[in-house]
């Protein structure tokens, strides 16, 4: 909201610099978004009138003017004006002026000089020039009144300054120069200037009918007719410069005083041309089929959801956000109706954005504004208008239909003391209620206060508490130090930052998805096999009612969400917290009694392993690149893969992964149940780990490097097709010896049955069984191995795997 501060000062005015007056707003939430001067800085521009102009002998769109700025002798001044004549007062800028800067930001400085011949003494100044607005037509004429030499910055009032509000939407009593005025004489203890009731001489007896069918839309409807009034009047100049200093230019007198009366007071209001109604008035919602043309010239369509104003053939009016163009009163207006009600802010609260356009009207009424004064403020339209336009005033009419209950609020005194963090008695928690104009009776250690009508934010405790807090002044609440000692947190050697893991993680190829921590109910029971998940107490959907206890739910939903536009490679990745029920659990800074709360990491990749390329060929993710980007994630820890169950993976293609003998998560393809039911062309393959464990580290130590030759020895080794490549390594290192470095398995083989018999030649592999080829790698770091050394070491091993899991050499 926009508004000179002169205007502010004539119904409070305390002894404050204007940056002072800003302060003490901003400090009351009521912000400065900005202070600026009405005008640029100018110098040496005075009130001049043109005593004599005539046309300039070398030039056809130019004039030589007399002017009389109170100096000895008249200034001869060369002016290209079309308006400049005989008896105006104009800006003249005096030689050695410093006018506002151009467009190259030097300031202007007027010198003695000459135009086509004649000499100039000065300038003739339009609005544009003082940068006052950018009409630039003619000069700006002055009031007659305006005396001759006199500075026309006193003049004009151009030292006056402009504060622009950014107000929260509970401030609605703000909006308007008298409400803010209430404010700042409770801040700083200045007289408020009372209003005193207009006087209206009422000639008239006539009432136009009106009748209310919506009292959930209209609470008070109020009204007058005034005839014989003059549209062709001026708009005072003192109303013209107040409007344009609120943003608002002049349109004619009577949309003026509306206006005018709206940033006085805060009400918008109507007025009708009382010769375009057809019969009465009626305020009800509007119907399907309905249409409107406003005074914007936007026709816009009606429905139930939107109040109107009809009269007997049609809609007339859209309630609380803008008139018609069938009723707009214009030059030839001679009759009128004054309008100024009470709407519902629920019934019009995001109404006008419907139909993408706002207004200033529907602005207040969507926020609230005070139901009890609209007698007055048609008194206050009506005086402006008899004074401005003439004419003759009817009756009052109002219809009173359901105005706000008004409940009181209690107030705490210990609790606002808790919530401000300041020490406060009820003396002075009441006093600076009442400086607000609010209603106090006081208990013991409690206040009962009764809202004003205009108050729509005072509804609960806290909202008193603020209004305190406010009128004390922030800037009074004590520095109070926290009582628990601010120190770094330093993370340990032996852990990495989780934004290192996530950094990893879209190196391997992954997009990070932030997701909600509430979930379907469904995905808890079929995914983690949670039969009794957390249940929020108020969720925000019926389809996020639980916390979850897996990320994978979430993956897979993105997933969907993905593929159903059509995506057709994915790899996703979740950082983020599960919750479980945990009764071992107790209340800390960082927990909550009776629920865990840990971070997990997951990661679901689904379609090619890589993308479109020439080099390789289309190969869909499967269990095993998946494991490979576990075994990157946690490197250099060596993780360990056993065959496990999770209700979210298939039986027969799900891992475990074990690290220091801790199980930290699964990795697996998706169980085809789920596939199905998701509606998925194949399985993705997904994994599930702790966060922690993924960003433990092992400190470095310090290891020379062996100065003596490893050596290789490769085995083919029989088993049974069940037996698996990890026992057959820790059979392999469990008897081996101490120069076993590494086993690496770098080939399996299985035998093709014979073509003309079933048995098996001899040697060959059962139809059971299969080779696994293992490279032992030995090495030792005092002495060179000799053969002895190797042979023992392979000969332990080959025991050890004949005697755990029934191995045997390859013939």
């Amino acid at each position: 909201m926009q508004f000179p501060e002169s205007w502010l000062r004539t119904f409070c005015n305390p002894p404050l610099t204007s940056q002072q007056l800003a302060d003490t707003l901003t400090m009351a939430g009521l912000e400065v978004e900005e202070l600026r001067p009405v005008a640029p800085p100018f110098t040496r521009v005075v009130v001049g009138e043109i005593k004599e102009a005539v046309q300039h002998p070398n030039a056809d769109r130019l004039r030589v003017c007399q002017v009389d700025v109170g100096l000895d002798s008249l200034l001869n001044i060369v002016c290209g004006a079309p308006n400049a004549r005989v008896g105006i007062k104009v800006p003249c800028a005096l030689v050695g002026a410093q006018l506002p800067p151009g467009d190259d930001g030097k300031p202007f400085e007027i010198k003695l000089g000459k135009l086509r011949g004649v000499e100039s003494q000065g300038m003739l100044c339009s609005a544009r020039e003082l940068k006052l607005s950018d009409e630039h037509g003619g000069l700006l004429e002055l009031q007659a009144s305006a005396q001759v030499g006199t500075d026309v910055r006193e003049v004009l009032a151009l030292d006056d300054m402009l504060f622009t509000l950014k107000l929260t939407p509970n401030l609605a009593h703000c909006l308007s120069v008298y409400g803010i005025a209430r404010e700042l004489a409770a801040l700083t203890g200045s007289p408020l200037l009372e209003l005193a009731a207009p006087q209206v001489e009422v000639t008239l007896t006539e009432r136009l009918p009106v009748r209310v069918d919506a009292p959930d839309l209209c609470g008070r409807f109020t009204g007058r007719v005034v005839r014989g009034v003059n549209t062709r009047a001026v708009t005072p100049s003192w109303m013209v410069e107040r409007l344009a200093r609120c943003g608002q230019r002049s349109v004619s007198p009577l949309v003026d005083i509306s206006n005018y009366v709206m940033f006085e007071l805060g009400r918008p209001s109507h007025i009708f041309d009382l010769d375009k109604i057809r019969g009465g008035l009626q305020v009800r919602w509007g119907r399907e089929g309905e249409s409107l043309k406003l005074l914007n010239g936007n026709t816009v369509a009606l429905d139930a959801q939107v109040g109107v104003i009809v009269d007997d053939a049609s809609v007339e009016s859209l309630a609380g956000i803008m008139g018609g163009d069938a009723t707009a009163v214009s030059d030839e207006t001679q009759n009128i109706y004054i309008e100024a009600a009470f709407w519902w802010p629920k019934a019009i609260a995001g109404r006008s954005r419907r139909f993408n356009f706002s207004t200033d009207a529907g602005h207040r009424f969507e926020r609230g504004v005070d139901p009890s004064t609209t007698r007055e403020h048609v008194d206050r339209i009506t005086q402006l208008v008899l004074e401005i336009c003439g004419g003759q005033a009817a009756e009052l009419d109002d219809h009173i239909v359901k105005l706000p209950e008004i409940k009181p609020v209690n107030l705490r005194v210990a609790r606002a003391a808790k919530v401000i963090g300041m020490p406060l008695d009820q003396a002075r928690c009441a006093m600076a209620l009442r400086r607000l104009g609010l209603s106090v009776e006081e208990g013991d250690g409690l206040l009962v206060v009764e809202p004003p009508a205009y108050r729509f934010d005072l509804q609960i405790e806290e909202d008193l508490i603020e209004e305190v807090a406010r009128v004390i002044g922030y800037e009074q609440l004590p520095d109070t130090p926290p009582n628990a000692p601010i120190t770094a947190k330093l993370r340990k050697e032996s852990s990495r930052s989780s934004y290192a893991a996530r950094r990893l993680l879209a190196q391997l190829g992954y997009q990070e998805t932030i997701n909600f921590s509430f979930v379907e109910e469904r995905w808890e029971r079929e995914l983690a096999a949670n039969a009794d998940p957390i249940r929020l107490l108020n969720p925000i959907s019926s389809q996020m009612s639980v916390m979850r206890s897996s990320l994978l739910g979430s993956l897979l939903a993105a997933l969907k969400f993905n593929l159903d536009r059509r995506a057709d490679r994915v790899r996703l990745f979740e950082v983020g917290r599960v919750f479980f029920k945990d009764p071992a659990v107790g209340d800390t800074d960082t927990t909550v009694a009776g629920f865990r709360q840990p971070m997990r990491v997951a990661g679901m990749a689904y379609g090619a392993v890589d993308g479109l390329q020439w080099g390789l060929a289309e190969r869909a993710s499967d269990f095993f690149d998946i494991k490979g980007d576990v075994q990157a994630l946690l490197a250099p820890l060596q993780a360990e893969f056993r065959v496990a169950e999770h209700a979210a993976m298939h039986p027969g293609r799900c891992a475990s992964v074990w690290v220091a003998q801790r199980c930290i998560g699964h990795v697996g393809e998706l169980h085809p149940r789920w596939r199905q039911g998701y509606d998925l062309p194949q399985a993705p393959v997904m994994f599930e780990l702790e966060l922690d464990a993924v960003l433990a580290r092992t400190v470095p130590v310090y290891q020379a490097v062996s100065r003596h030759q490893a050596v290789e020895r490769d085995l083919a080794i029989v088993v049974n097709e069940s037996v698996t490549h990890d026992a057959v390594v820790q059979a392999i290192l469990t008897s081996a010896g101490v120069w076993l470095k590494d086993v690496v398995l770098f080939d399996v083989y299985r035998a093709k049955k014979a073509p003309l018999s079933n048995e098996p030649p001899k040697g060959a592999l059962g139809p059971d069984e299969k080779s696994l080829a293992v490279r032992l790698v030995l090495n030792r770091d005092d002495a060179t191995l000799t053969e002895e050394d190797i042979e023992a070491t392979v000969n332990g091993a080959i025991a050890s795997l004949a005697q755990r899991v029934g191995g045997r050499l390859r013939a």
